[in-house]
């Protein structure tokens, strides 16, 4: 993983103000990283904190899955996926699947500010990372 982090920020409609509330607080860090968002967020993150961000569609028109792809295909690093535990997703397979690809591929994933907040101050997140994968050869070579 290069110094630069590809970094996908992403949030529940009731999670929002959250995510802008620590977007703005390491609006500095993040401007150093590629970033990239699902619709509504991204949008909102650009113009409230100036940010350059690559967006994607909306969560629930696909964003999520799209996110899930660059992961799968290693071309995301961080996953900040300020998620709302407390309110039913018309989307939440999605969610699921996009949560299970960071953990298989990996990656860094913050879902709530704590983790977010030790994950961006970390000494690690500005320098090079030496990430290790599990590999999973032998569970696509297994009989049917």
């Amino acid at each position: 993983m290069k110094a630069t982090k590809r970094i996908a920020l992403v949030a529940h409609d009731e999670r929002k103000a959250d995510l802008l509330a620590w977007t703005r607080r390491n609006t500095a860090t993040l401007a150093r990283h590629q970033l990239y968002a699902t619709g509504t967020t991204g949008k909102l993150l650009a113009d409230q904190c100036g940010l350059s961000i690559t967006r994607m569609k909306s969560g629930p028109l696909g964003g999520d899955q799209m996110l899930g792809a660059m992961i799968a295909q290693g071309e995301l690093d961080v996953l900040i996926f300020f998620w709302d535990p407390m309110s039913a997703q018309p989307h939440d397979v999605d969610v699921k699947a996009l949560l299970r690809m960071s953990v298989l591929y990996n990656i860094l994933t913050a879902c709530n500010r704590a983790t977010a907040d030790f994950l961006i101050s970390s000494p690690g997140f500005n320098t090079v990372y030496e990430q290790e994968f599990k590999d999973y050869g032998a569970h696509i070579r297994r009989p049917m």
